[in-house]
C-alpha cells in the first residue's frame, strides 16, 4: 500500500468499525437505554438505510469539487455524526445519529474507489481499490473485536468515541498525504444519470444485491450456526469471528490481484461459484468443528474477494459516471445485506436448522453466477 492510499484505508477502518461493532454491543445498548434487543436491532437497519440514501445524494451534491475536498468533508460528517452517538440521550436520538453516520459511508467509498483507481500504476487498478478496502477487512479482523471488548467492559459509548477518533486521524492524513486532483465529474449530473437508465447498470447492481446477498444469508446467522450446529460455546464465537476477519483480509488481496490479471466479470463468475460450493459445504458439514473453522475462513475470504472485481466492472461500464456508479454499488452492498438476512431467516422461522440459511445463501449466489454469465455474454468490458 502506498502512502497516498493509506488515508483511504484508514477511512475504511473507521467505517468498517462503526458499521459492525454495534452488532456485538446490542445487548449492552439495549440494557442501557431500556429497549429490547430486537428494538435495538433497528439501529443496524437505520445505519444501512443511511448508506443507501446518502451514497448517491452526497456524491451528486459534491462531484463538482476536487475529490480530496470531498473525502475530507465526508470524513468530517462521519466523525461528527459518530460523536453524536456517544452523547445520544435516548433511543430515538441514537437511531437518528446512526442514520446520519451511514450517510457518508457509501459516498466515501464511491469517491475513494475512483481516486484509488486513478492513483494506481498501469494494470493495478483493482489492487489499488483492494488497498482501500484493506481498512474494512482489518476492522473485522482486529478493530471490531477490540472495540467491542472495550465497549462491553467499560461502556458502549466508548466504542463510538474510538470511531470518532479514527475519523479525526483520517482527516489529518487525508489532508497530509492524499494528492490533489481535479474534480472527477466531466459531464453534468443529468448526463451522469443516463447510465442508470440502462439495463446494464441495473444488471450490475442486481448481481451485487442478490449474488452477494448469499454471503449475508450465512454471515447474519453465523453465531447460532457455530453454537447450535458446530457445538462451540458462546465464548468461542468472538475468536471464530477473528478467523472470518482474517479470511476477509486474504480474500480482499486475492480479489484485487485476480481482477487485474483476468477479466473482472470472469473473476466474479469464479468467486461466486466458489461461494456457492462453500455455502453448500457449510450446510452439509458444519457439525464438524474443524471443518466449520476452515469454512469460516474460506467464506470470509470469498466475502471480500468479490469487492474489487465488481467495482472494476462498474468503473469500466459507467463511463463518465464512475463516481456515482461506485456510490450506487455501495448502496447495493447494503441492500444485499438486508436481503441476505431476510431470506436467510425464512427457514429459521419455519423451524429448520441454523445451517439452512447457508443453503439459501448458496441459492442466491447461484443466481448471481447466472447473472454474471449473462453479463459476460452480452457486454464487453
Amino acid at each position: 500500500m502506498t502512502k497516498q492510499l493509506f488515508p483511504l484505508a484508514l477511512g475504511g477502518l473507521g467505517i468498517g468499525t462503526t458499521e459492525f461493532v454495534i452488532m456485538g454491543l446490542l445487548p449492552d445498548i439495549a440494557n442501557n437505554i431500556d429497549v429490547t434487543i430486537p428494538t435495538a436491532g433497528h439501529l443496524i437497519s437505520s445505519y444501512a438505510f443511511g448508506v443507501v440514501i446518502g451514497a448517491p445524494i452526497l456524491v451528486a451534491l459534491s462531484a463538482k469539487f476536487p475529490p480530496k475536498n470531498i473525502l475530507i468533508a465526508l470524513m468530517v460528517l462521519f466523525t461528527i455524526f459518530n460523536f453524536l452517538s456517544t452523547i445520544a440521550p435516548d433511543y430515538y436520538t441514537l437511531m437518528l445519529s446512526r442514520f446520519l453516520s451511514g450517510l457518508p459511508h457509501g459516498a466515501f467509498f464511491g469517491v475513494g474507489t475512483v481516486v484509488a483507481s486513478k492513483l494506481a500504476k498501469e494494470g493495478k487498478s483493482a489492487q489499488a481499490i483492494a488497498s482501500m478496502f484493506t481498512g474494512l477487512t482489518l476492522a473485522n479482523l482486529a478493530m471490531v473485536p477490540l472495540v467491542t471488548f472495550i465497549g462491553h467492559h467499560l461502556h458502549w459509548r466508548y466504542a463510538f468515541g474510538i470511531v470518532s477518533l479514527i475519523g479525526i486521524i483520517t482527516i489529518f492524513f487525508l489532508y497530509k498525504w492524499l494528492p490533489k486532483q481535479k474534480p472527477l465529474r466531466t459531464v453534468t449530473f443529468k448526463e451522469e444519470l443516463e447510465f442508470f437508465k440502462t439495463i446494464k447498470a441495473w444488471h450490475i447492481l442486481t448481481i451485487v444485491s442478490i449474488g452477494f446477498g448469499g454471503l449475508f444469508a450465512w454471515f447474519s446467522y453465523i453465531a447460532p450456526l457455530l453454537i447450535h450446529v458446530s457445538d462451540f460455546n458462546e465464548g468461542s464465537v468472538s475468536y471464530l469471528m477473528i478467523i472470518a476477519g482474517a479470511g476477509m483480509v486474504v480474500g480482499n488481496i486475492f480479489g484485487g490481484y485476480l481482477a487485474d490479471k483476468k477479466n473482472p466479470i470472469l473473476a466474479c463468475i469464479l468467486l461466486l461459484s466458489m461461494m456457492v460450493t462453500s455455502l453448500i459445504l457449510v450446510f452439509l458439514l458444519s457439525d464438524s468443528k474443524i471443518i466449520s473453522i476452515i469454512l469460516t475462513f474460506i467464506c470470509g475470504a470469498l466475502a471480500m474477494s468479490i469487492s474489487s472485481p465488481i467495482n472494476m466492472i462498474m468503473l469500466k461500464s459507467a463511463k463518465h459516471s464512475e463516481m456515482l456508479g461506485a456510490a450506487f454499488l455501495q448502496a447495493a452492498f447494503n441492500v444485499s445485506n438486508t436481503l441476505g438476512a431476510f431470506f436467510g431467516g425464512i427457514p429459521l422461522v419455519l423451524g429448520f436448522s441454523y445451517s439452512s440459511p447457508a443453503l439459501v445463501g448458496a441459492g442466491m449466489a447461484t443466481f448471481g453466477v447466472v447473472l454474471c454469465i449473462l453479463f459476460f455474454r452480452k457486454y464487453k468490458l
